[in-house]
């Protein structure tokens, strides 16, 4: 039996139905998902848990998702991050890719999008 291990994911997104939705998804596709509905919550479970990848939203109250982005990537600078925007946010957006950023889905999203892209930057792995 060779070594197995789950891909982990991390919502970060002040929205509790936004993270259900997306962990449902992300469950069903194989992935171990982590939750945080801020900032703080967000950078701890990173130091903690390492994820492969997070989806971050970009408005979320207190610490916003630039400066989430930027102390992410003080932290690891090599974690992959998708953002999720409202339409129309083009500043926030280029800003979050200049800091590495990998892509992002403008809300509401797609959720067929969604598990396609993750599945291009995060394969689940076979064992």
């Amino acid at each position: 039996m060779g070594l197995y291990w789950q891909r982990k994911f991390l919502i970060v997104d002040d929205q509790y139905g936004i993270r259900i939705l997306l962990t449902e998804v992300l469950q069903k596709e194989g992935y171990t998902t982590f939750q945080a509905a801020n900032g703080f919550q967000a950078i701890d479970i990173t130091k903690e848990q390492a994820p492969d990848l997070v989806l971050l939203d970009m408005k979320i109250p207190g610490m916003d998702g630039i400066e989430i982005l930027k102390r992410l990537k003080q932290h690891d600078e090599t974690i992959k991050v998708i953002i999720m925007t409202a339409y129309g946010e083009l500043d926030m957006i280029q800003e979050a890719k200049d800091l590495g950023a990998l892509t992002h889905f403008a809300k509401p999203f797609d959720i067929d999008e969604i598990r396609k892209v993750v599945r291009e930057y995060i394969p689940v792995k076979s064992n």
